[in-house]
């Protein structure tokens, strides 16, 4: 069974008597241990598509599954609490906050079973993905672009979720770091089961997928 899936999805905008679809019968599938991307040019509705899978928004028609389960009975917020990561292209940090803490910060609203070390376990999640402790400490601000986002990525980590979602999380980071954070998200998905989606208008970091798809007038389509 898909860890999370899309069942003739439809997302519009309505205008008068016309609906300017963004998604269109869309139905789709993604497995554990795979690393996806999904194509588009901008405002192609990439963005939208991973807002209704991770919950913060809602399909006009159809239905999001997670492990068969249709999201609305799990509940909006509790599928986003406790069954998905999201990482942003602006890194959406708490600035006055430290690394470790930004990593912590999920992990007090979760339901899921966690160890009581959580800021060891904090660190130690931000020293597999390359910051080390004496960066740990500081304020996110004071922190560079690649840095962040490997915060982003540790928290979204933080409170052991089978989802990674990413919404262009290369976008303002330089070629060199752009290869360091794809190689992150492969060893996700094939040394630690994830299933990893990432929206990017890269073809580069599609070349590097598993599978990727590619989004036009509202239709999704593997992408070959």
């Amino acid at each position: 069974m898909a860890i999370i899936a899309t069942e003739d999805v439809n997302y519009y905008y309505q205008d008068g008597d016309q609906r300017r679809y963004i998604l269109k019968d869309t139905s789709i599938s993604f497995d554990k241990g795979k690393f996806y991307t999904i194509l588009g040019q901008s405002g192609s509705g990439k963005t939208t598509f991973l807002s209704l899978l991770s919950a913060l928004d809602a399909p006009k028609e159809g239905k999001i599954l997670y492990q068969g389960k249709d999201i609305r009975n799990i509940g909006y917020e509790n599928f986003r609490r406790n069954n998905v990561g999201i990482i942003f292209q602006s890194y959406n940090l708490i600035p006055y906050l430290t690394a470790v803490e930004n990593v912590m910060v999920p992990m007090a609203i979760t339901e899921n079973k966690l160890p009581d070390n959580q800021k060891e376990v904090a660190y130690n999640l931000l020293d597999y993905i390359g910051i080390v402790k004496s960066k740990s400490d500081r304020q996110v601000n004071q922190l560079s672009g690649g840095e962040q986002q490997r915060v982003a990525i540790a928290r979204a980590l933080a409170t052991n979720v089978d989802v990674i979602l990413a919404d262009e999380p290369t976008g303002n980071l330089d070629e060199g770091i752009e290869q360091e954070i794809v190689a992150i998200f492969k060893k996700l998905a094939h040394e630690h089961d994830k299933c990893v989606i990432v929206v990017t208008h890269s073809n580069e970091i599609a070349q590097q997928s598993d599978d990727t798809y590619i989004l036009r007038k509202g239709r999704l389509a593997r992408y070959e």
